[in-house]
């Protein structure tokens, strides 16, 4: 096993994934003295570089434009993509949405309740603009390998990422082993 790159990103979510990442079970800490990491929760560097990148792992489901532009991303700088959690697999909490209409929902968040906005929907490029269809990631980008859960297990991770950074493909285990909230 040699030390390979992996950068992370978090798209729309609770965060609860991106941050179990950084409190796995001690079993996960075998694997850091073969990874560097070049975005993660710990260095918050929000993109990785061009290209070299043996890991993406993104977390949270696709919800607007930015999050389509930051899996497209991610997918064309990394050798395998795996989409962690319930959202990135498909959709999870974050899709709740679709059940009321991005609009719906909007107008709900920040003009029927208290809000810190002003009582004004946010409305700026750098949030993206909000797709109609809450969906997980393989829908917009080719993704290696799914991990749900919420979050995944720490056994979970530890497999797949085992398996990753001896440069396999894992071969997943059977859905009763997986836990979904």
């Amino acid at each position: 096993m040699g030390n390979v790159l992996i950068a992370t990103d978090w798209l729309a979510a609770c965060a609860g994934c991106h941050m179990s990442l950084l409190d796995l079970d001690e079993r996960l800490v075998e694997l850091l003295y073969h990874v560097t990491f070049t975005s993660s929760p710990v260095t918050d560097l929000k993109h990785p570089p061009e290209s070299g990148v043996t890991v993406g792992i993104l977390t949270g489901a696709i919800s607007n434009t930015h999050n389509i532009e930051v899996a497209r991303r991610m997918r064309s700088r990394c050798t395998y993509l795996v989409a962690v959690g319930d959202c990135a697999t498909f959709g999870g909490i974050v899709g709740a949405r679709n059940l009321v209409g991005t609009q719906a929902a909007l107008r709900r968040a920040y003009l029927e309740t208290e809000s810190t906005v002003d009582g004004q929907i946010p409305d700026s490029p750098e949030l993206g603009r909000p797709l109609d269809f809450v969906t997980g990631v393989g829908d917009v980008v080719k993704v290696d390998i799914f991990l749900p859960g919420c979050p995944p297990r720490p056994d979970d991770l530890h497999y797949v990422f085992a398996e990753v950074l001896s440069g396999r493909i894992p071969v997943m285990l059977p859905r009763e082993n997986f836990r979904y909230d």
